[in-house]
């Protein structure tokens, strides 16, 4: 597992080269954001060990398979860590696929595990975990969540987004990384989500997939990654989910 230095706070963890999660620095420990796949559990302690303090916490953005796989591993290795997620994706980390009536009728897609593990704390909008603001970000999944370190603007986008060569809305990657549209739920919906991302004042964005943006650029960025959806989703129905 690769470990970089993305901020002051934050460090990111990549497995195979694709599939990223993060540690980030709180006044009592980390928070650890997403588990990553199945069997990386010994990797992220491991990358732990050279951070300062223990893990505190574990935030989920989403309950995808690759964001979730080694979820139930951390919670036996540290068995007094908070595990959080959001209100509305809760339900998918039992593997609940249902939707509500006023939610679009698409079936969630990809791959729903779920865990042996309960979440401890349901999150909404507007929440704060440590010096993170939870932002509602539904779209890729019902109730995906991103968050936001006030502390330097630093956005945390879960599969919101998609940063292969360019930053791109979900729903919207690349051909080459076509898993992340295939697995979206609803594209306009994670496009409405990418609107609220696009007016927060961003210095930098970090994604489950691809190569962080670090700076004052990952705003024009977030506006162009906006923008392209838009002209991709011109049509009448969803280009994912068609309807």
């Amino acid at each position: 597992m690769q470990s970089k230095r993305l901020t002051s706070y934050l460090t990111q963890l990549t497995r195979l080269g694709c599939v990223n999660c993060f540690l980030v620095q709180e006044d009592d420990g980390l928070t650890l954001v997403d588990t990553n796949l199945s069997g990386s559990t010994g990797l992220i302690l491991e990358a732990a060990k050279h951070l300062r303090g223990p893990i505190q916490r574990i935030l989920l953005t989403h309950s995808h398979v690759d964001h979730i796989g080694s979820l139930d591993g951390m919670a036996a290795a540290l068995p007094n860590a908070a595990v959080l997620i959001g209100d509305r994706e809760s339900r998918l980390l039992k593997k609940d696929l249902s939707v509500d009536p006023d939610e679009p009728r698409a079936k969630p897609r990809g791959i729903y595990p779920g865990a042996k593990t309960q979440p401890t704390q349901l999150l909404k909008e507007g929440d704060h975990v440590g010096h993170l603001r939870v932002i509602e970000t539904r779209g890729h999944t019902p109730g995906h969540l991103a968050f936001l370190d006030e502390r330097d603007g630093t956005l945390l986008a879960g599969d919101a987004l998609v940063g292969y060569a360019r930053l791109r809305v979900v729903g919207d990657a690349p051909w080459y990384f076509g898993l992340a549209n295939i697995a979206t739920w609803h594209a306009r919906t994670a496009l409405e989500s990418a609107h609220k991302l696009m007016m927060l004042d961003l210095d930098g964005v970090a994604m489950g997939h691809g190569t962080a943006i670090i700076g004052t650029e990952a705003r024009d960025a977030m506006t162009d990654a906006v923008f392209h959806a838009e002209k991709k989703f011109g049509g009448v129905t969803d280009p994912v989910t068609g309807n």
